[in-house]
């Protein structure tokens, strides 16, 4: 299998005093015709939001987006009604559709908030607007590999408007797991926290692996390692 690394220092990175970000593709101010995106994955930012700060009421459309809490807390406002408060582990997706408007702020005075944003194209364009969470259950504590979002919600997944699954890897060290790529899908996995070793590649927190050939990734870890693997059709 071909295996393409992307090193945590390679990606983009802004530096707003208040958010200090890191891009895994071209966002914002960052382009780099290299890196626009990996088949429907549009976006993977890394952000680190200082207390009380955040991003104001802006739109979004014909966009999957989905939130992981690193550590801290985040504060979601939309313009369908939802108001909620998310801690470390737990997710929440949004399907921008047809056009929806949200905010998003560290709600502690004292506490940074690290967090990591995906944006996912939809299958098709101007859908309904839909919000949902995945909050982590007891059962989830020691299992290696957990199905957090997926096209049929199947497990307790969060719904996503794309062939695509998204699964929370959490191994302590020296543990491994394996994930199959079919013929026609791509990974990416995105390491969090701690070290890698997938299949003879080394990974340290921030970096990332693609591959799209079909074949089999044994995943090791070397310090106790959180990521996140997206298998994208």
């Amino acid at each position: 299998m071909k295996l393409t690394l992307r090193k945590s220092s390679d990606r983009g990175h802004a530096d707003h005093g208040w958010l200090r970000a890191l891009h895994s593709f071209s966002f914002g101010d960052y382009y780099d015709p290299a890196h626009m995106g990996f088949r429907s994955l549009r976006a993977i930012n890394e952000d680190r939001v200082a207390p009380g700060a955040g991003f104001p009421t802006h739109p979004h459309r014909d966009m999957e987006i989905f939130t992981w809490v690193v550590s801290g807390a985040i504060a979601h406002k939309d313009s369908m009604g939802n108001g909620r408060e998310l801690r470390p582990g737990q997710i929440q997706l949004m399907s921008a559709g047809r056009g929806v408007t949200h905010s998003e702020f560290n709600p502690s005075p004292t506490e940074l908030l690290h967090l990591l944003q995906i944006w996912i194209l939809p299958r098709e364009r101007s859908l309904t607007p839909s919000y949902t969470e995945w909050h982590p259950q007891p059962e989830h504590d020691n299992a290696p590999v957990v199905l957090i979002i997926s096209p049929d919600g199947r497990d307790g997944s969060a719904v996503i408007n794309q062939d695509a699954e998204v699964y929370r890897i959490r191994l302590q060290s020296a543990a491994a797991a394996t994930h199959s790529v079919r013929p026609g899908h791509g990974v990416w996995l995105q390491l969090i926290k701690g070290t890698l070793d997938v299949n003879g590649t080394t990974l340290s927190a921030g970096d990332a692996l693609s591959t799209e050939d079909a074949g089999n990734l044994t995943i090791t870890a070397g310090a106790s390692a959180e990521a996140i693997l997206i298998d994208l059709a």
